[in-house]
């Protein structure tokens, strides 16, 4: 679906582990890492297409992870020139996405290849800030904007893991 202004309306998600890392996918036959994200489809409802891409992208439902917040507002960037397709009507100059942060249940359960077009061909956990200076150029203010939004969150949530950490020692 694409908005009046030709951004096509997006979910991004961010995937947390228990230990405050974050999931970084890396795109098939590419050397461009970047979070999950994907399409709204006419009258798909936000929550249906987050749980539709994570289970494409990823192969997690609803079972193996918790909705810990949604963004406030929407995000948008544009694309670069050389990736806009002029010959599509409507055009698309970017997206225009909101983001959901989720608490993964289970990591055994990820599984790349959930479709038959896969969109990530590897994965790891990364530190929580690391995504803001790997991700391409054009995405990076929409990353910092999400990140920053979600870091209070985070940041409460690993309180009581970073807590029992220092007692185990």
């Amino acid at each position: 679906m694409i908005d009046e202004n030709g951004f096509r309306l997006n979910v991004g998600i961010i995937l947390i582990n228990q230990q405050g890392q974050l999931f970084w996918g890396r795109r098939v036959g590419q050397d461009a890492w970047q979070f999950p994200q994907g399409g709204i489809h006419d009258d798909e409802k936000l929550e249906d297409t987050l749980y539709r891409e994570l289970q494409e992208e990823v192969g997690l439902t609803s079972k193996d992870v918790t909705i810990i917040a949604q963004s406030q507002y929407w995000f948008s960037y544009r694309l670069p020139k050389r990736l806009v397709r002029s010959d599509t009507r409507p055009m698309c100059i970017g997206q225009k996405q909101k983001w959901f942060l989720l608490r993964i249940l289970d990591e055994t359960k990820i599984k790349l290849d959930a479709t038959i077009k896969p969109e990530f061909d590897d994965w790891r956990w990364v530190s929580y800030w690391f995504p803001l200076y790997q991700v391409v150029a054009f995405k990076r203010e929409v990353y910092r904007q999400a990140l920053a939004e979600f870091a209070p969150i985070v940041m409460t949530l690993k309180q009581p893991l970073m807590t029992l950490d220092l007692l185990d020692h």
